[in-house]
């Protein structure tokens, strides 16, 4: 840590199931920190998002050259801190993040299964269908005790939800208004 400068800006990851809020959440959160922002959707060759379109939940095999891309965008922001999403359902997920970016923190939008299933039906023009909220349930392993991270309930608003991180995240601040 440079102590000069104060504390590094965070790394982050906002996690969780499709339709939990993530970019929305994301965007906002990093602007507050000052920081990058970048939407896991973007990382998506077309082969997956042709899959998810299809109503077919991505695989193993799917999932790997997204995450590692992710993995390298955080790696170029480790220095000056950014917010991705990334739905990181899984432990060996967040794992092959932690490869790249080990200093990496998770925040995991969590809440209740037809909450979400009413967004992702409610989003138009969306690849991913409300058919597969059941199976991003079914895939989403809760961060362990041994992961860096905090859970955030997805139903608050996104002004709550980014105060309720800058609360809970040691030596975190917002950045102040541009033109302050």
């Amino acid at each position: 840590m440079d102590t000069a400068r104060g504390p590094a800006a965070p790394l982050l990851v906002v996690m969780g199931v499709a339709g939990s809020g993530k970019t929305t959440f994301g965007a906002a959160l990093a602007q507050r920190l000052g920081v990058p922002f970048a939407d896991a959707d973007d990382f998506h060759p077309p082969g997956n998002i042709a899959k998810m379109s299809a109503g077919l939940p991505l695989d193993d095999a799917d999932r790997l050259p997204w995450l590692r891309a992710i993995g390298v965008w955080l790696a170029g922001h480790a220095p000056g801190g950014g917010v991705v999403t990334c739905s990181a359902l899984r432990r060996a997920y967040r794992d092959l993040l932690r490869e790249k970016a080990p200093q990496v923190t998770f925040v995991h939008l969590h809440g209740d299964r037809e909450v979400v299933r009413r967004r992702v039906a409610a989003r138009p023009g969306h690849f991913m269908p409300a058919s597969l909220v059941d199976s991003q349930f079914d895939t989403l392993e809760p961060l362990g005790p041994d992961e860096r991270g905090i859970v955030l309930d997805l139903d608050a608003s996104v002004e709550a939800l980014v105060d309720a991180y800058l609360d809970a995240a040691p030596g975190a601040s917002a950045s102040p208004p541009r033109g302050a």
